[in-house]
């Protein structure tokens, strides 16, 4: 398997590039226009970062801590591959070349993305030395569609993570108008679906190299 050290040295790396290139534009352009991706970038590293003080103190971790974790981790996992619906915001701007806006994007997208996956891996593993490999399975499967669906609620509805809290009625309104009467929302469920198939064969890739690694 590949290291905890090497995947945190390669989010650092990919952390300190996607830094630079945002640092870049403002202070080539002195505009602030995609600082907003320094905040999702940070929602992101939310799920990570409960997933890996998880890992640390793994032996000290039972299932009844896991399960009671998992809700407030579920409601922040969304936050890293909605980065990658930030690429909606390409767009040709006069003052920056649009492969310069392309790079930047993509850098704050994959670094999500990743801080997604390997999250995703540590929760898998705890519910696989909990139960068992089907219930692993199972737990993927529930938990892309889970945060797809959130991805959908954040770009699309405008909701975030804290309007559980802040705006709870309007949000569980939403989210039961759309299970009670899914034909309603074709486009709900489309993304969701296409976006669930997309980060679980990322993350079959990702099992893999990691197979790799550790036969070679």
């Amino acid at each position: 398997m590949i290291s905890i050290n090497r995947k945190n040295a390669s989010l650092v790396l990919l952390f300190i590039f996607s830094i630079g290139m945002l640092v870049s534009r403002i202070l080539f352009t002195g505009e602030i226009t995609f600082l907003f991706l320094l905040w999702n970038l940070f929602l992101a590293y939310i799920p990570f970062g409960i997933s890996t003080l998880m890992k640390l103190k793994e032996r000290d971790i039972e299932p009844f801590q896991f399960w009671l974790i998992f809700p407030f981790w579920i409601l922040f996992f969304p936050n890293a591959p909605y980065i990658l619906t930030d690429l909606f915001h390409l767009m040709p701007r006069g003052n920056t070349p649009e492969w310069f806006d392309l790079f930047l994007l993509l850098s704050f997208s994959i670094t999500g993305l990743l801080l997604g996956l390997f999250s995703l891996k540590h929760m898998h593993q705890f519910v696989i030395r909990f139960h068992s490999n089907g219930t692993g399975l199972l737990f993927v499967f529930c938990t892309l569609t889970l945060g797809s669906f959130g991805v959908y609620l954040g770009r699309f509805e405008r909701f975030n993570s804290w309007d559980i809290i802040r705006s709870p009625l309007e949000l569980f309104h939403d989210i039961g108008s759309r299970i009670l009467y899914p034909t309603n929302h074709i486009g709900t469920w489309g993304m969701t679906i296409a976006l669930s198939i997309l980060i679980g064969i990322l993350y079959l890739l990702i099992g893999e190299l990691e197979n790799k690694g550790v036969k070679n």
